[in-house]
């Protein structure tokens, strides 16, 4: 960091007054550090024994604008090369330039230095995005440009200023976590040259046609070369757009080129092993409600490295998100979540977790995170629930309706049921979903063929003539005597009442199992709905209301409270505000809120985060 102020500073002193911005610079590094003034608020944590900053690797979580001022000092010295290249030389210095090179090699080191200077300008979009290879290549144009300012024009000030940015960027090259998928020279030489031959070609044709007069194929090809430069050449054009097309082409083919050279690693698929070892890890360890729904078949793990615990996660655009709690002793999850931001460091991905328990959040926001709070999960406790008293008066009747009807219920394990039954309730689930695909991430599972459902127990309402009409789908919490609600379906003209009638029944036969507690639906945001707190909550209950027309939040919660379970938050984990909404939009996408098409948004907002 300190490298990277002094390079700053360096550019700022060459383009200014250099009192003026010595004084702005200290400035800024004394408010930046104020609290290092006192020694009752020093934070030690990150100096050495001799009070001097860290490496950037043990910095970046705690100054996370490092990257912008990386990416701001790198963008500005492109500009001040880029307008160098495009301005004529200081007189003296030309003459004095003539004693040592010829005249004519003059303005070809002026040409080349404006593609260069592009170039970084390019490279210092993904400094912002912390990738490793754009940072080698800040490197060798920052060094290859200060020869060429040299060269041109004896140009010493900006020679300085790429030198000096330079050192800087190798100083805090640690910084630079993200790494890249593998550049196969060999396999793209061809595909390079071929876009290399047709950019010039397309260049050399827009010029020839585009040309005041009818100029040869030579004469339009220099003209090419020199509108690349971004220098004046032997044409005059009548419509004065006419260059910028050419302009236009190479800078689309080197935006082609920064995202096939800079493309970040693709994580790896997890492979079965770790699967088998995940599911080891849960039965040992998953007292969570939501341990067993890491199973699911869309989620990739991540193991610490003693391999005692991991993360269920999905990416989304370009966030990792995580659901609910890590899985083992919790002893191991400091050394997870250490695992979890290196990973994502690594492979340029926002890091967020959905769904976290209370203790967990508190883990992550001792590893710097901060967290939202997006609801509560309701559970019931089966020994305490009772149909008596006026509260519940509603729930009953609509039981004591349904069981009038001939509706009855019974519990199965899923691994019992026969294929019949199986396609059955399949069935009902097709005709309530009419179409649209499974719902849920953190909290939920792809069906009843997806890989947890078969540890688990299906409560089926069947009607009087034997038909099934509806089910419920609860997991186990291992080591604990509890089970989580993972799906619940009926068809859609079964009479009123038929969901509270299966939540009720599943209580009672659960009960009946031994289970303790029953973990029904999330209901997001319920904490304003049940107890606001002051006009504010007030007013966010409203806000819920409104949304509610096209989002279930009210009445889930209004559901769920039937039954007066006991209210356990469940929180947003995110590392810095610039990454919530990118990290708030992936939630959303997976919990199948929001349509799949939004990826593109997602990748554009965790970019710009």
């Amino acid at each position: 960091m300190a490298a990277v102020s002094v390079a700053v500073a360096f550019d700022v002193i060459q383009l200014t007054d250099g009192f003026v911005a010595a004084g702005l610079v200290g400035a800024w590094l004394v408010i930046k550090d104020w609290r290092d003034l006192f020694p009752r608020l020093r934070n030690t944590s990150i100096h050495s024994r001799v009070a001097v900053h860290r490496p950037a690797t043990a910095l970046r979580a705690r100054r996370p604008g490092l990257p912008l001022v990386v990416s701001a000092a790198t963008l500005l010295v492109a500009i001040v090369n880029a307008v160098s290249a495009l301005t004529p030389n200081i007189a003296w210095r030309g003459r004095l330039l003539l004693g040592l090179e010829p005249i004519s090699s003059l303005p070809i080191f002026h040409q080349i230095a404006l593609p260069l200077s592009v170039a970084l300008g390019l490279a210092s979009v993904y400094l912002y995005r912390r990738r490793r290879r754009a940072l080698h290549l800040a490197v060798v144009l920052l060094l290859g440009l200060a020869l060429l300012n040299i060269f041109k024009g004896l140009d010493v000030e900006e020679a300085t200023i790429d030198v000096a940015l330079a050192v800087g960027l190798f100083r805090g090259r640690q910084a630079f976590e993200v790494e890249h998928e593998r550049f196969a020279l060999r396999s793209s030489l061809v595909p390079l040259a071929i876009a290399a031959l047709a950019i010039s070609v397309a260049s050399v044709v827009s010029v020839w046609m585009a040309g005041h007069t009818d100029p040869s194929i030579d004469t339009a090809a220099r003209e090419a070369w020199s509108l690349l430069s971004w220098q004046s050449g032997p044409i005059l054009f009548d419509d004065p757009v006419a260059p910028y097309v050419v302009r236009g082409l190479m800078i689309l083919a080197l935006f082609a080129a920064a995202l096939a050279v800079f493309r970040p690693l693709r994580p790896a698929c997890t492979a079965a092993p770790e699967r088998r070892l995940a599911r080891e890890v849960v039965r040992e360890h998953g007292r969570d409600t939501l341990a067993c729904f890491k199973l699911r078949d869309d989620l990739e793990y991540l193991f610490c490295p003693d391999r005692r615990a991991f993360l269920g996660y999905r990416i989304e655009g370009r966030v990792l998100l995580v659901a609910g709690d890590a899985v083992g002793p919790d002893d191991a999850t400091p050394a997870l979540i250490d695992e979890a931001r290196a990973f994502a460091d690594g492979h340029g991905l926002r890091l967020g977790v959905t769904g976290a328990s209370e203790s967990a959040a508190a883990c992550w926001r001792e590893a710097g995170f901060r967290s939202l709070y997006l609801g509560d999960e309701a559970i019931v406790e089966t020994g305490a629930f009772s149909l008596e008293g006026r509260a519940i008066r509603k729930v009953r009747q609509s039981v004591s309706r349904l069981v009038a009807g001939g509706f009855t219920a019974s519990v199965e394990a899923v691994a019992d049921l026969t294929a019949a039954t199986l396609a059955e309730l399949e069935a009902i689930s097709d005709r309530w979903r009419e179409g649209e695909p499974e719902r849920g991430f953190a909290m939920s599972i792809g069906g009843l063929t997806d890989g947890p459902a078969r540890d688990g127990l299906v409560v089926v309402a069947r009607a009087a003539d034997g038909t099934a009409c509806g089910w419920i789908h609860f997991l186990p919490s291992y080591g604990r005597p509890a089970m989580s609600l993972s799906l619940m379906r009926r068809d859609r003209d079964t009479p009123n009442g038929l969901t509270e009638f299966m939540v009720v029944r599943s209580i009672e036969l659960l009960s009946e199992r031994g289970v303790e507690e029953l973990s029904l639906n999330f209901a997001a945001f319920a904490r304003p709905l049940r107890s606001p707190r002051g006009r504010v909550d007030r007013l966010f209950a409203r806000l819920l209301g409104f949304a509610s027309r096209w989002f279930q939040i009210e009445s889930l919660y209004r559901f769920n409270a039937k039954f007066f379970p006991r209210w356990e938050p469940r929180y947003l984990l995110y590392e810095g505000s610039a990454a919530l909404p990118a990290i708030g939009l992936a939630a959303l996408v997976a919990e199948g809120q929001l349509p799949r098409s939004l990826t593109a948004l997602l990748r554009t907002g965790a970019t710009a985060a």
